[in-house]
């Protein structure tokens, strides 16, 4: 599999090195501020769809979680791989909607996370995805995601995605909807342009069918 052949991941290795420098310069704990409470606090099995510079996931290798860290865009995985270098972090190239070396492995995790990813997914991708993402969550698990609104830049494909539609597809996949934040750009230039972020996660019914959360 090569970047060119995933849909989403245009303009990105063409700008690996300047993207590494922005991505990296904005602390994990801050970015992901809305859903420090769903994070485990155990050590336990995570998975960071979209990963891109590695820094969430070595944020989350730090706490001591197994981390398989999936990027399809070359560039941004090699320099990850070089840059955050962590017994507890698996690089897989890989991407959505298919997914299917990670889903070949029969794996489930406690934790997903998407971060900005779910919008470069067209309606059709993101119908197939979320099938998909739900056979990866263990019973009681939690899947997180944050969603880019506004102006897309040159040579990026991305889509304006309501929450509402993320929320009513999640829940035809028995994924309860626990969080829905919207928030603004930590990055000035975005927040001039007028970016903002929708924040959510959902929850997935434990082996008695009930919520957890």
């Amino acid at each position: 599999m090569t970047s060119a052949q995933v849909s989403g991941t245009e303009g990105y290795a063409s700008e690996a090195e300047q993207l590494f420098l922005r991505y990296e310069s904005i602390q994990a704990t801050e970015n992901h501020r809305h859903v420090l409470h769903l994070i485990p606090k155990a050590p336990a099995r995570v998975l960071d769809i979209g990963s891109g510079t590695g820094r969430d996931a070595a944020w989350l290798a730090s706490f001591g979680h197994r981390v398989i860290a999936v990027e399809p865009t070359d560039a941004l995985r090699i320099l990850a791989m070089a840059l955050h270098p962590s017994p507890l972090i698996e690089w897989l190239d890989d991407s959505l909607p298919d997914l299917v070396r990670l889903r070949a492995r029969g794996e489930t995790f406690d934790l997903v996370m998407l971060t900005a990813v779910w919008m470069h997914l067209d309606q059709t991708q993101r119908q197939y995805a979320m099938p998909n993402l739900a056979s990866l969550i263990g019973s009681g698990g939690t899947i997180t995601m944050t969603i880019r609104h506004g102006p897309v830049p040159p040579a990026r494909r991305m889509f304006e995605i309501p929450a509402e539609e993320t929320i009513a597809l999640a829940q035809a996949h028995s994924l309860r909807c626990v969080l829905n934040v919207a928030s603004e750009s930590h990055q000035e230039s975005n927040r001039a342009a007028g970016i903002t972020w929708t924040n959510l996660a959902f929850v997935k019914a434990d082996a008695s069918g009930s919520f957890s959360r």
